[in-house]
């Protein structure tokens, strides 16, 4: 399976603006990054992956 399988382009794309959030997403389990790629495949647009990446961890 490569990367792009694994993980939405645009996702990866904004995880990649957002080195903060990047260490906080490699430093959760497997589990519990399946279950945030899994939402990430439900964004329709840009903004709707931005706004997801930008506030996956708020409270």
């Amino acid at each position: 399976m490569t990367f792009q399988d694994e993980f939405p382009i645009g996702f990866t794309m904004s995880l990649a603006q957002h080195s903060d959030i990047l260490t906080q997403f490699a430093s959760l389990s497997p589990d519990e990054q399946q279950r945030i790629v899994d939402g990430s495949r439900q964004m329709k647009s840009r903004q709707e992956m931005q706004n997801y990446v930008e506030n996956m961890f708020q409270g």
